[in-house]
């Protein structure tokens, strides 16, 4: 049983059912397999939610159904109504305290070590943002037999005072030139990383020029 996250990506909306999963077997465990309508409710939350979504019954429907074939959740027989929970930390091989970070990524998109600490309060209380980091470089240096990385840390945004991690479930997530209050990641094509690539190197190339005008030499 295995996740080929690499070739075979989560889809956002497949991140969000499944990680939705994960999050209310922890913080609502009473309600816990879920039914279709607080699975609906929960994907859909305006709060604690990056970027928020308006799921219809069948799109998550269609998406347990891939999400099933991929062995990632299970369904379950309900008094009333059929109900449904994740089999993550199983298919992929990785500890509860990795599982609550990578979901919580999923959730709220990318996030500092400490911001991460703070919102998995509910999920697992971890000891200090020192024991969070070492669970990230875990799963940053996760091996190619193991699957390969996870998660990976972004680059530190001009006037950021710590770098964010993002999670790789989704593909590999597209940093912006320009970060901002607004700034977004998601799924990065090959396409968008030339481009982005593309407009660091003039970015570059335009400060060597200014510096070399300044010191009176030549680019």
């Amino acid at each position: 049983m295995t996740f080929d996250h690499q070739n075979h990506p989560l889809s956002p909306t497949e991140a969000r059912v499944l990680a939705t999963l994960m999050e209310k077997a922890r913080t609502v465990p009473d309600s816990y397999p879920m039914t279709l309508n607080s699975l609906a409710s929960g994907c859909n939350q305006k709060t604690s939610r990056d970027p928020v979504m308006q799921l219809s019954d069948a799109d998550i429907l269609a998406t347990l159904d891939s999400l099933r074939d991929r062995h990632l959740v299970m369904e379950v027989s309900g008094q009333r109504a059929m109900r449904w929970e994740h089999n993550f930390e199983r298919v992929l091989g990785v500890p509860s305290q990795a599982s609550a970070l990578l979901g919580l990524l999923m959730l709220r998109g990318p996030q500092t070590a400490a911001e991460l600490r703070t919102n998995a309060e509910r999920w697992h209380r971890f000891a200090d943002t020192g024991s969070v980091e070492a669970f990230l470089e875990e799963l940053q240096e996760r091996s190619e037999e193991k699957g390969g990385a996870l998660v990976q840390l972004q680059p530190k945004a001009p006037g950021a005072r710590e770098a964010r991690w993002a999670h790789l479930l989704c593909g590999t997530p597209v940093v912006p030139v320009h970060s901002g209050s607004n700034a977004t990641v998601g799924p990065c094509t090959d396409a968008s990383r030339i481009e982005t690539l593309e407009a660091r190197v003039t970015a570059l190339e335009a400060q060597v020029q200014r510096l070399c005008t300044a010191l009176g030499d030549s680019a």
